[in-house]
């Protein structure tokens, strides 16, 4: 894929005019109010994943709706804390996955908090959709023409509350919590930080979940597709999809985030174009950096972004 969006000049000022509902505020005061009221209820298991440096345990916290959300907790063994805490979110797709695929963070002092999310992955957390509103394959589109039953009303809820479980947690300072994650990871990061205040830094990496409309009429890919080909076959609801899309669209999240965040993106990326990624960038309330990569595609900066990342953390952080 070679360069087919924007220009590198024109993307530094690209910030699109913010598409937002008049009650966007009132809507996530309101789901993030009806989340607290069920107690979180952590349930923390040690797990042997035969890994002596690290203590790992099975998390187990209530979410979205009081519904049970799964996760890893690891963290260096043999350190009593406080540690720093990443709570990373994961790409569309996919779960939590094994212990040994988080040993970064422990392995660099970090504890991190591994969030599954809800029917995707390997089925640890299952998703309880309600109403019957059509869809078309994949998750981007359950429950799009109702912001109240749109799927990632419950991903972006139980990220939350997946902040309050880390924060507790014994070993972890809770001045010190980190948001992390690429593509959808990089999207509910990028989320959590808007709805919250309390969150350290953020990592969003190749951020998926943002300038829904521009995407859908830029790339083919998937996930971006499946909007599209709802839209194509709900030809007199194109409007209202947008109108519940504006609820979640990382350029309205990240223009009320405030913590220091650091992104990144690839040029030629056609999963998430590099201009929406600017579009959130370039509205980003808080202090930001943009590692850019320019001739790569979703993959991003892969195994040269982590280096960049503890480079940063451990400026932002001390130590």
């Amino acid at each position: 894929m070679a360069l087919f969006d924007l220009p590198l000049s024109e993307l530094y000022s690209y910030r699109p005019d913010r598409v937002e509902p008049d009650d966007f505020d009132t809507f996530w005061r309101a789901t993030l109010s009806e989340a607290a009221a069920y107690e979180l209820k952590p349930e923390l298991t040690a797990y042997d994943a035969l890994l002596p440096g690290v203590e790992v345990q099975d998390v187990r916290f209530s979410g979205y709706g009081g519904q049970r959300v799964a996760g890893w907790f690891l963290s260096p063994a043999a350190v009593a804390g406080p540690l720093p805490c990443v709570v990373q979110f994961i790409g569309y797709g996919g779960g939590r996955g094994r212990p040994h695929e988080w040993l970064l963070w422990p392995a660099a002092g970090y504890a991190v908090l591994v969030v599954d999310s809800r029917g995707q992955g390997d089925g640890d957390t299952p998703d309880l959709p309600g109403g019957d509103t059509p869809q078309h394959s994949g998750l981007l589109t359950r429950g799009v023409l109702d912001p109240e039953q749109y799927y990632y009303r419950r991903l972006f809820t139980d990220a939350v509350r997946a902040v309050d479980v880390a924060a507790a947690h014994p070993v972890v300072d809770a001045t010190r919590i980190i948001v992390a994650g690429a593509s959808q990871g990089g999207g509910i990061a990028q989320a959590v930080a808007g709805l919250r205040r309390d969150v350290r830094a953020a990592l969003i990496d190749v951020p998926f979940l943002t300038h829904f409309r521009r995407a859908t009429e830029i790339t083919d890919a998937h996930p971006y597709q499946e909007l599209a080909a709802f839209c194509a076959s709900n030809r007199d609801r194109i409007e209202q999809v947008f109108d519940t899309l504006g609820y979640f669209d990382g350029v309205n999240l990240a223009a009320r985030a405030t913590a220091p965040a650091l992104y990144s993106v690839g040029l030629m990326d056609d999963v998430c174009p590099p201009s929406t990624v600017f579009a959130a960038y370039n509205h980003y309330a808080g202090p930001k950096q943009l590692q850019i990569w320019p001739y790569n595609r979703h993959e991003g900066g892969e195994t040269f972004q982590p280096p960049i990342q503890l480079r940063w953390l451990r400026k932002l952080l001390g130590g």
